[in-house]
């Protein structure tokens, strides 16, 4: 009935996980990229499965009350903001529907039922979303191309694709970032410096790497280059210290065909290998390779959560896992008696240590491993030397995690049952794995207490959320 190529008239009636507008007809559900809930669309269809379709937007026949202009030009051909099209209100309600609806299906827990839910003892918080949803990122990454003429070109990626967008001004990054782009094209071509080639290898800048301090107004630019040495450097270091507020210019060497961004060597051009940055009275080193929240905003909302679910007295033995540059540790180490930072990349470590240091900070231990390696680890030995000194068994009260897009790994969430801490705070940036990580430790013998979203990512389909978990039987 339905084939490739059909034209079809479509009232979109929901959203798909990805910010895709979903539409019925004769029953049949298709998933249409850039349509908007309420939207009445002409669609034509792109692939079919056995239960569902796509389809591409045509053309808007009647728009939604929620449908907005783009302020991007090159919004569609973009894959970096998924629903601009979509006024911000209705952008919270989907994220907030969004982690509800995996918590329920993946997680097996009542959100959506308000009368079960309050009865499990499940509150499930109102989004925090922000003011100024645009202008938020304090971290861009700019690949360098060139076009079909030869010239050199910056901008993002175009979606599921290596294909650079040309495109300088990006509304959810700073405006300086635009000026940064200015000068690093100009001198390429003045200098002749070749873009990286992927197909072929050749070619020497690869990425524009630019960090900026929202408190602090210090900014950082690093070229990746496929090499260990930039011609002319001493012109581009010139005009770039004539911005306020320049405070790093480095280069990172990455000379492997890969889709990875950075290398693992910098070198600095001129001035200091890092920028700083404060968060909740907290001050930040931040070098090219640091993770380190991109909203610096709504993370002191999301962290001050965090903080907020351990309920620390003084009196406890906290462990964040996943710690990266210490972000978590440095907040939860204002109230705990001790704290243990676990992050698998050494230089992060490295960062979270002199952050510690930079603001007196005194009660955290960090150590370098993957964590479902270094907990088990360190947990046994601890339980080990207990017994053999004739002392009471190592004791933990509140686990944090803040684990990557997949989630945690099973044998981390194993050992978190067999510690058996009062609480375990779970900060999320997929509600899926969330919800799968939640169910796993609920049926450990934790009972899922609180649930505040927040939205780290306006006009993209990302969300962040924090959860609080009781032991049982504590």
């Amino acid at each position: 009935m339905f084939e490739k190529n059909m034209e079809l008239e479509l009232l979109i009636e929901d959203m798909g996980v990805d910010g895709e507008g979903i539409g019925k007809s004769d029953g049949m559900p298709f998933f249409v990229k850039d349509a908007v809930v309420g939207d009445k669309v002409l669609v034509k269809i792109t692939k079919m499965k056995k239960r569902y379709g796509y389809a591409r937007l045509m053309r808007v026949i009647e728009p939604s009350p929620y449908r907005v202009q783009p302020r991007c030009a090159y919004y569609r051909q973009c894959g970096g903001c998924q629903i601009q099209a979509m006024d911000y209100a209705q952008q919270l309600r989907f994220k907030e529907k969004k982690v509800r609806d995996n918590l329920e299906r993946i997680g097996g827990f009542p959100i959506t039922d308000k009368a079960e839910c309050k009865e499990r003892g499940i509150l499930f918080h109102p989004i925090i979303g922000m003011e100024e949803p645009f202008f938020y990122r304090n971290k861009a990454q700019f690949p360098i191309g060139t076009d079909k003429e030869g010239r050199i070109v910056t901008g993002f990626y175009a979606a599921r694709s290596h294909q650079i967008i040309p495109n300088r001004k990006c509304y959810l990054g700073v405006d300086v970032n635009e000026k940064i782009l200015d000068i690093v094209i100009s001198f390429m071509e003045e200098c002749h410096i070749r873009a990286y080639d992927e197909a072929t290898g050749k070619g020497l800048v690869r990425h524009v790497l630019v960090r900026y301090g929202f408190t602090t107004k210090e900014i950082m630019v690093c070229l990746v280059i496929n090499g260990r040495k930039l011609p002319h450097a001493e012109k581009l270091v010139e005009r770039l210290r004539m911005l306020v507020g320049m405070t790093s210019i480095t280069l990172n060497v990455n000379r492997r065909n890969t889709n990875v961004i950075l290398g693992k060597e910098i070198i600095c051009l001129w001035g200091q290998e890092y920028i700083t940055d404060v968060i909740g009275g907290i001050q930040y080193q931040i070098s090219p390779l640091s993770f380190y929240q991109v909203n610096p905003v709504q993370t002191e909302r999301l962290y001050e959560t965090a903080l907020a679910y351990a309920r620390l007295t003084g009196r406890e033995t906290v462990w964040d896992l996943y710690c990266g540059i210490g972000t978590i540790s440095l907040f939860l180490a204002q109230k705990a008696k001790h704290v243990y930072g676990v992050e698998v990349v050494e230089a992060a470590i490295a960062d979270a240590e002199r952050n510690a240091e930079q603001n007196g900070t005194d009660n955290i231990t960090f150590l370098v491993g993957k964590a479902e390696e270094v907990l088990p680890q360190f947990y046994e030995e601890g339980q080990k030397n207990s017994v053999e000194a004739g002392e009471e068994l190592m004791h933990t009260d509140v686990i944090v995690v803040d684990p990557p897009r997949k989630g945690c790994n099973q044998k981390c969430l194993d050992t978190i049952l067999r510690m058996k801490p009062k609480r375990v705070v779970y900060v999320s940036c997929d509600s899926a794995t969330l919800a799968r990580d939640l169910k796993y430790l609920y049926e450990g013998g934790y009972e899922l207490k609180e649930v505040q979203p927040v939205d780290m990512f306006p006009q993209s389909v990302h969300v962040e959320s924090v959860c609080l978990l009781h032991r049982k039987d504590s």
